[in-house]
C-alpha cells in the first residue's frame, strides 16, 4: 500500500465480488489496491463459507444436468422475493451466470458434482471444489500474479467524496491513519450483519438471540459512510439471508456446517411444542432462507426440528449431533418441552397424514389434510424410534439493506443520478436483486456478475 501514489482502482472489501472486480480491473492493465479489513487468515468475508453458484444453462453443461433456462431462474427468484426485485438487474445477473464458469475456471476455480439429499441442486447449481475458501485462494493467487496489491487489517473509516466524486479513502492500518487516493472506487465490503447494535435497531430485542453465520468483520462501515454521504438506499434493514441454524452454533463465523437441512423431512415446533409453518411447502434450496425469519418470530427465537429414524441418511448432517431419544416423551424431556404437548402435536400430525408415495427428490404426494399449518410434501408419520431433534435459532448470513446501482454497477445518488467513479458489487448492493427471500447460490451470482461489471467500469473510468 503506497500512500504516495494514486491508484487507478481502489477496492473496498476482500470477498468474491471484490476479487472479481480486482482481477477484471487488473486485466485491463490498471493499478489496483484491495483493502481487506480482516486479517489475512480471515480474508474473504462471507465468501469463505459459500459452496455454489446458481447458473442459467439451456443444455447439460459440465457439472450441471438438464437445463435451467433464464425464465425459470427468473420465476424462482420472483417467487422467493415476492416481486421485491429489480427485474433489469436480476436478469442481468441471471444471464451473466450462463458464461461466468469459464471465466472462473480460467482464474483457478474448480467445480465438482453437486451434493445430494434434500438439496436437489444437480440441475441448477455449480459447486466449487473445496468450497468458498478454495475459490478465494484461487482468486487471490490470480490477483497477485496480475499485480494487485492487498492490504489486510485495513479498515476504511472515511471516504472523501466531493461534488459527487470519490477522491480518497482514509484507512486505519497498523495504528496509523492513511489516505489512499484512487481514480475510481469499488465498494464491495459486505453488509452490516455483524454489527449487533445495527441489527437490534432493525429487529428489536429479538436480534439479541440471533447468531451470525458469517464473518465477524462485516460491520457495515462502508455502507454507513455511503448512505450518510447521500447514496440512494435500497432494501430493508430488517430483511436478509436468514437461515435456521443449530442453536448450539457459535455467535459468529459458524458457516455452512451449522445449517440444519432436515426441516423438510420432519416437523418443526417452537418452545410450546407447537408447529408454526409448512415444513414441506417447496424444495429446501428455495425455503431454507425463509426458516430463519420464521424462527425469529417464535418465543425466545428458538425452535426444534424433529425427525425419526426414517429420515436419517437423507440429508447432510450438520456439525453438531442431534439430540436422541427412544420415545417422543423422552425427546420432549431432553429438549425441556412439555411432554404432553409434544406428544399431542406428533399425534395430530400423524393422524392428518394422507396416503402417498414418499420421494424427497421430487414434490411428492405425501401431504396432510385438515391440519393447520399443513405439510404439503414429504409428510411421513413420526413413528420409528429413535427420534432426533436439532435446536434452531435464526442465523444471519448477510443483510439486504444496501446502495442502489444501475446496470453499470454505478452507485446511485438519492436523485437517481449515477456516481461518476463510485461502483458497488456484492452484498452491499444485493438488495437491488434481493428485496427479501433467497434461493440457493444467487448471492454468489450477484457478487460474481456485479464484481466483474464494477471492475470493468472502474477500469474504464480510470482510463478516461
Amino acid at each position: 500500500m503506497d500512500v504516495s501514489r494514486t491508484y487507478d482502482v481502489l477496492i473496498l472489501g476482500g470477498g468474491n465480488a471484490a476479487l472479481c472486480a480486482a482481477i477484471t480491473a487488473a486485466q485491463a492493465d490498471k493499478s489496483v489496491l484491495v483493502l481487506e479489513c480482516a486479517p489475512k487468515h480471515f480474508r474473504g468475508g462471507n465468501s469463505r463459507h459459500t459452496r455454489n453458484l446458481r447458473c442459467m444453462h439451456d443444455t447439460p453443461a459440465d457439472v450441471l444436468s438438464g437445463s435451467y433456462p433464464e425464465d425459470e431462474y427468473w420465476q424462482d427468484l420472483l417467487k422467493v422475493t415476492g416481486g421485491q426485485t429489480n427485474e433489469k438487474l436480476a436478469r442481468l445477473t441471471i444471464r451473466h451466470t450462463a458464461t461466468c464458469r469459464e471465466w472462473m475456471i480460467r482464474h483457478g476455480v474448480r467445480f465438482q458434482p453437486p451434493l445430494g439429499g434434500t438439496l436437489q441442486l444437480a440441475r441448477t447449481n455449480a459447486f466449487f471444489l473445496g468450497g468458498g475458501k478454495a475459490l478465494l485462494n484461487a482468486y487471490y493467487r490470480t490477483a497477485g500474479a496480475l499485480g494487485v496489491e492487498v492490504a489486510y487489517d485495513a479498515e476504511v473509516i472515511e471516504l472523501d467524496i466531493r461534488d459527487g466524486k470519490f477522491t480518497s479513502a482514509m484507512v486505519a492500518h497498523q495504528g496509523a491513519r492513511l489516505e489512499i487516493r484512487a481514480k475510481a472506487v469499488v465498494a464491495a465490503a459486505g453488509g452490516f450483519e455483524s454489527n449487533l447494535a445495527w441489527l437490534r435497531e432493525a429487529w428489536g430485542p429479538a436480534a439479541d438471540n440471533f447468531l451470525i453465520r458469517g464473518t465477524p468483520y462485516n460491520m457495515g462501515r462502508v455502507l454507513r459512510i455511503l448512505l450518510d454521504g447521500g447514496a440512494k438506499s435500497v432494501g430493508d434493514a430488517a430483511q436478509g439471508h436468514c437461515v435456521a441454524i443449530d442453536a448450539r452454533a457459535p455467535k459468529f463465523d459458524g458457516g455452512i456446517c451449522t445449517r440444519v437441512d432436515c426441516v423438510s423431512l420432519g416437523i418443526v415446533v417452537n418452545r410450546d411444542a407447537q408447529r408454526f409453518d409448512d415444513e414441506g411447502l417447496d424444495f429446501w434450496p428455495k425455503r431454507y432462507a425463509v426458516w430463519g425469519r420464521l424462527v425469529a418470530a417464535q418465543p425466545d427465537q428458538l425452535a426444534y426440528s424433529i425427525i425419526d429414524a426414517k429420515a436419517m441418511g437423507k440429508f447432510i448432517p450438520p456439525m453438531f449431533p442431534p439430540i436422541k431419544a427412544n420415545s417422543v416423551r423422552a425427546l420432549a424431556l431432553a429438549l425441556e418441552l412439555d411432554p404432553a404437548a409434544l406428544e399431542s402435536t406428533v399425534r395430530q400430525f400423524n393422524h392428518a397424514l394422507r396416503p402417498g408415495t414418499f420421494d424427497h427428490t421430487v414434490l411428492d404426494d405425501c401431504a396432510t389434510a385438515g391440519l393447520s399449518p399443513p405439510k404439503s410434501h414429504w409428510a411421513r408419520s413420526l413413528d420409528t424410534a429413535p427420534f432426533f431433534a436439532y435446536p434452531l435459532r435464526p442465523g444471519i448470513t448477510f443483510t439486504y439493506l444496501g446502495v442502489a446501482v444501475n446496470e453499470r454497477a454505478q452507485m446511485l445518488w438519492q436523485d437517481d443520478s449515477p456516481a461518476a467513479n463510485i461502483f458497488a458489487a456484492g452484498e452491499i448492493m444485493a438488495g437491488n436483486v434481493l428485496g427479501k427471500g433467497y434461493v440457493a447460490g444467487v448471492g454468489m451470482a450477484i457478487g460474481t456478475a456485479f464484481g466483474r461489471i464494477a471492475g470493468e467500469e472502474a477500469a474504464r473510468h480510470a482510463a478516461s
